[in-house]
């Protein structure tokens, strides 16, 4: 019978560190070939408090398996705690037996940012060194840790709906070595910036098309139903658009959505998925000059991944400990 082990926070951000977990990343896309479900939203509330319950099913046959729970309270602020939960649950993909039990927000800011990391490694610029990060929430501080694990950022701008809290992030990523700077101007910086990260929750755009100059990367992480947006049809008309995958994408992404539903976009002009980008399937960046956009709504394949690498390294980490021990109980016998 498997040991079932729990990781903390803690221990997820300390056990995933991001080279890593973007290459992982690279290598279950490229070899998935087995479409996910779509995560199911169940309404689990009353009158009095709304809530919803949201699972995330994903497997690698024969290895391993997991899935992620996750809850949305919106009323909770007004107990003094979180309106979103999550625990994911790592199984063996053998025997069915539960392996990990994981902290699943910690889970889930890593593998958003490592997941764009992964995609900016094939559609922005070799040479980006700007990042603006478009948000002030928990993902928004992993991203330029996550994109400078592939490439060489030095500066980041960071724009909020509050500038104390943007202040505030800038502040902690100078101290991770960043030269990080809160901007008030978000066209002005849009303009400046070789990636362009958003990680909001906001329902109306917040990146315009006019303001992105050529060889633009757009990474869009934050809004994940169809009646939120982060950028305008313009951007999208702009850019060669992938996505995450393909069904997540076009069931729940209102960037991409919204300007299906006007007439002025349609979804065959997807260029292709992390799949397609990380097997060889379709070419990322194809010059200096083109804008490319990249929208995420989450894929359970990324919880999967990061768990069980996280799960893995724990396990192997903990294999001299125990050969050390069984010889010293050998030793003692005779």
């Amino acid at each position: 019978m498997s040991m079932l082990r729990h990781f903390t926070a803690e221990e997820v951000e300390g056990g995933l560190d991001y080279p890593r977990l973007i290459d992982a990343l690279d290598a279950a896309f490229r070899s998935s070939g087995e479409a996910m479900p779509v995560r199911q939203t169940y309404d689990v509330g009353t009158a009095d408090t709304p809530g919803h319950l949201l699972t995330m099913p994903a497997w690698d046959r024969g290895r391993t398996l997991g899935v992620k729970l996750v809850t949305v309270f919106p009323r909770n602020a007004a107990r003094g705690i979180g309106a979103v939960s999550s625990l994911y649950v790592l199984l063996d993909g053998r025997t069915g037996q539960p392996t990990a039990l994981v902290d699943g927000e910690a889970l889930t800011n890593r593998r958003t940012a490592a997941a764009s990391a992964l995609a900016s490694r094939y559609l922005s610029r070799r040479d980006s060194r700007t990042l603006l990060v478009v948000g002030t929430g928990h993902v928004a501080s992993h991203l330029p840790e996550a994109h400078r694990a592939v490439r060489p950022i030095e500066t980041v701008l960071v724009w909020g709906r509050t500038a104390q809290r943007a202040a505030a992030l800038a502040a902690r990523l100078r101290e991770k070595g960043f030269s990080a700077t809160p901007v008030s101007d978000l066209p002005a910086a849009v303009a400046e910036a070789d990636i362009v990260s958003c990680a909001t929750t906001s329902d109306a755009p917040l990146v315009h098309g006019r303001d992105l100059r050529p060889g633009t990367h757009l990474d869009l992480v934050g809004a994940f139903t169809p009646a939120m947006r982060e950028c305008d049809d313009a951007a999208v008309l702009r850019a060669r658009v992938f996505v995450d995958t393909r069904a997540g994408a076009l069931a729940e992404a209102g960037d991409l959505l919204q300007p299906i539903a006007a007439g002025t976009w349609s979804a065959d002009q997807v260029c292709g998925e992390l799949h397609d980008l990380a097997g060889g399937q379709c070419k990322g960046r194809r010059d200096d000059d083109e804008i490319t956009l990249f929208k995420s709504v989450g894929a359970a394949l990324e919880d999967l991944t990061a768990a069980a690498l996280l799960a893995g390294q724990a396990a192997a980490a903990g294999r001299p400990q125990r050969e050390a021990a069984a010889l010293a109980d050998r030793s003692e016998a005779v």
